[in-house]
């Protein structure tokens, strides 16, 4: 059985599941509430085994950048190790601060959890394969991504701990200067595709694979690069991972928790990976477009290849100190992003388009 086939008998589940609950007399909104239930619960899973999954090769491949095998003797080339972990994690004791703010410091992993998975409704996997098609889709996972500064700064204020005080700072810092630079290469793309649906964006790179706006020159390639770094600041990764620097602030903002809760935010971290690059893939690379394979192969292996760039980055650039990254955003990346976008819109509306 293929993919395809196997995706065409899901969806001939859901209408049938949808035909059963209209026979029970259910109205509208509570079909519409079961259904996307459902589709958000698949997606929920999907996510969960990807994460572990970007676990484990982060670990090989960290492993072999610095000439060693890691983990190899639990199931093939240790993953059997990640499984574990995963489940040590949720068997460790959730060890809690007396002086803590119980409300503020219990939400913040929920929070930043959640606000990780809610950008897949409207990433599309595949040709059909979106949960919900917005017709503000980019706009609205810019916006739900933004929960994840304030989750940062609960964890530290919750913790009532000047080092996790300080990281949560740092990170609120790095997300909101990052994200400028970030929305304006974002908005490239939006200025020539003329629509914020993420499944528009798709559709107008169709055809041969000088059609994906990564080749639209000058432009695309100055706001892949640019969305790039930005992205890889926004996923706290290094070499713009301050917010966990262990020689000065210990493991930053999350230090103080434990178990199930350090958990969530190491999740997250893993899911905004893939985020990042789902997102890329879908402004620069064509996202599920390709010949002969299933559409949601395409966007898969093309998403998985942009985690490996990011992955490469973390085992290769040293960290840097917060005010070097600060001066790089504000003082290089944000000028070079408007100055694309602004020459980017002059030559869309002067009609020289690429």
């Amino acid at each position: 059985m293929t993919w395809t086939i196997a995706f065409g008998e899901l969806h001939g589940i859901f209408t049938w599941l949808h035909g059963l609950l209209v026979d029970t007399g259910l109205g509208q909104p509570w079909l519409n509430i079961v259904v996307y239930g459902a589709l958000g619960g698949m997606v929920f899973g999907v996510l969960c085994l990807l994460a572990l999954f970007l676990v484990w090769w982060e670990r090989k491949i960290s492993a072999h950048i610095q000439q060693r095998f890691g983990p190899m003797r639990h199931g093939w080339h240790g993953w059997y190790q990640t499984v574990a972990d995963a489940v040590k994690l949720l068997q460790k004791e959730d060890i809690l601060v007396t002086t803590r703010d119980r409300v503020v410091f219990f939400w913040a992993p929920v929070i930043c959890f959640v606000a990780a998975f809610l950008a897949y409704v409207c990433i599309p996997f595949g040709d059909g394969l979106i949960v919900a098609d917005l017709n503000i889709g980019i706009l609205y996972i810019m916006a739900v991504t933004t929960f994840t500064v304030i989750s940062l700064l609960m964890a530290g204020w919750g913790s009532n701990n000047k080092y996790a005080l300080l990281g949560g700072m740092r990170s609120a810092a790095q997300i909101v200067s990052y994200e400028v630079p970030m929305v304006a290469s974002i908005l490239v793309i939006v200025i020539f595709v003329g629509s914020l649906s993420m499944v528009d964006i798709v559709k107008a790179q169709s055809g041969l694979v000088f059609n994906w706006f990564i080749f639209r020159v000058p432009f695309g390639p100055i706001a892949f690069v640019t969305y790039i770094i930005a992205g890889t600041a926004e996923a706290n990764r290094t070499p713009f991972d301050i917010p966990e620097a262990e020689q000065e602030l210990v493991a930053g903002y999350n230090v103080e928790y434990s178990g199930m809760k350090f958990a969530m935010f190491f999740l997250a971290e893993f899911i905004n990976l893939f985020t990042v690059s789902a997102i890329a893939t879908t402004l620069f690379l064509g996202g599920w477009n390709g010949p002969i394979l299933p559409s949601w192969l395409w966007f898969l292996g093309k998403t998985l290849l942009v985690v490996l760039l990011l992955m490469l980055f973390r085992w290769t650039y040293p960290r840097l100190r917060v005010d070097q990254l600060m001066e790089f955003a504000w003082k290089f990346l944000v000028p070079v992003t408007f100055a694309n976008l602004i020459l980017g819109a002059w030559f869309k509306y002067a009609g020289w388009y690429w």
